[in-house]
């Protein structure tokens, strides 16, 4: 008898229905489950191509930690070696962070300036290798030159050999009176990343900073790279901890970590949204597994005349619920895992065929979708659906196991 409720439940599922509501009912369920389970693979599939994409390209230029005293002497040697004795850290490099405006053309735009020293810049950054004008040892001490982002260039039109104003959020008190504090620097080179940089980011070099920002010797602090960026935070803790005294350390976690926390929210509440085309099926669910009880009272009824249990006529029902549900989610990820993994080849063609595009690479960071497919993503998604289409199942299932079996015959 324990085989009994599957057989029943598993035939129910395959036979014909006289009700063509009901089969249209029950066909609505099972497509709504695998257009709901596709949509998720699919989508949370992009979303994780831009959240790698956006780490490895913003990662390649920012700083995966740095360290600093409150001296900030010019023995930033020291301090660098000290930090590369560390397993993890592979590069060190200084530098001299502030912010300014920078003007062109009666075009002006923020800027974030960083001052860096190009002999030691590829230990910490990978910017040298995306240059589209220019290269980083064309900064050279004393003669005020700038590399700037593509998107930055293009914004103030500035071009190499050309040259803009440096105002900084500062004053200098002169007999004539209170001025911002300029200079003027000359574009050396430009580069692109395909990252939130490539508009804000602005490199000098190392000498000319300490001029510019009247720091003497001093820097900000020494830039470092770690062979696994999600080492970071912890071997800057053993750092500040080995280093002691008045060091002061920062991740990549806290500097771009909103932007990443940002995203992490924004995929969860699309999985929310997308998870409501799950739930929807459900009450489809809901709603065929009610029609079939009341179609099959009498043939409940004669079971439980039989000796069927109650709890044994429930298990049919959440068999055949879940049986139904099951198969959609099944075809929704047969569906969905090749859609996601080709996803940016299929963005293409379609480009291609229409003529159109979908992603401007002067306008976006990007040119076709990017897309991950992650193990874990897929067994939460499949785990959910298989839940809620359980939970959908259990009403239906409880109303038929109380079906009377005398109520039930006693018309027929």
């Amino acid at each position: 008898m324990a085989y009994l409720p599957r057989f029943i439940g598993l035939r129910y599922t395959r036979a014909k229905r006289d009700n063509q509501f009901l089969s249209f009912v029950s066909g609505f369920s099972f497509l709504g489950m695998m257009l709901g389970v596709m949509a998720l693979v699919i989508v949370l599939s992009v979303m994780n191509g831009f959240d790698r994409e956006l780490k490895q390209r913003l990662l390649a230029v920012i700083p995966h930690g740095s360290i600093a005293t409150a001296s900030s002497s010019d023995n930033w040697q020291a301090l660098a070696k000290k930090a590369k004795s560390h397993p993890k850290v592979i590069g060190a490099a200084p530098y001299i962070d502030g912010f300014g405006l920078l003007a062109h053309g009666g075009v002006s735009m923020d800027a974030a300036l960083v001052a860096i020293d190009p002999n030691h810049e590829g230990e910490v950054s990978v910017i040298n290798e995306h240059m589209v004008a220019g290269n980083l040892s064309d900064l050279n001490a004393g003669e005020y030159g700038l590399v700037i982002g593509r998107i930055l260039a293009q914004r103030l039109r500035a071009n190499i050999g050309d040259r803009v104003t440096l105002t900084l959020p500062q004053v200098s008190i002169t007999p004539a009176g209170v001025f911002a504090r300029s200079k003027r620097f000359k574009i050396v080179g430009v580069f692109r990343v395909g990252a939130q940089v490539d508009q804000t980011l602005a490199l000098m070099h190392l000498k000319d900073g300490q001029k510019l920002f009247k720091l003497g010797n001093k820097i900000s602090g020494v830039r470092l790279a770690f062979d696994d960026i999600y080492d970071a935070e912890k071997g800057l803790a053993q750092l500040k901890q080995e280093l002691g005294g008045d060091v002061t350390t920062k991740s990549w976690t806290q500097s771009q970590g909103s932007l990443f926390q940002a995203m992490k929210m924004e995929k969860l509440m699309i999985a929310i949204m997308l998870l409501l085309i799950v739930a929807v099926a459900a009450f489809n669910v809901i709603t065929s597994l009610v029609l079939m009880v009341a179609d099959k009272r009498s043939d409940i009824a004669v079971l439980r005349t039989m000796g069927m249990s109650s709890s044994q006529v429930m298990q049919v029902f959440v068999i055949q619920g879940m049986s139904l549900g099951g198969l959609g989610i099944l075809l929704g990820l047969a569906f969905g895992l090749p859609l996601a993994y080709w996803v940016g080849d299929i963005s293409q063609w379609l480009e291609s065929l229409s003529g159109a595009q979908l992603f401007d690479p002067n306008i976006y960071f990007i040119s076709n979708l990017p897309s991950e497919v992650r193990i874990n993503d897929i067994a939460i998604i499949s785990g959910l659906a298989l839940l809620i289409n359980f939970l959908a199942t259990l009403y239906p299932a409880y109303r038929a196991s109380q079906i009377e079996p005398a109520e039930a015959l006693r018309y027929e």
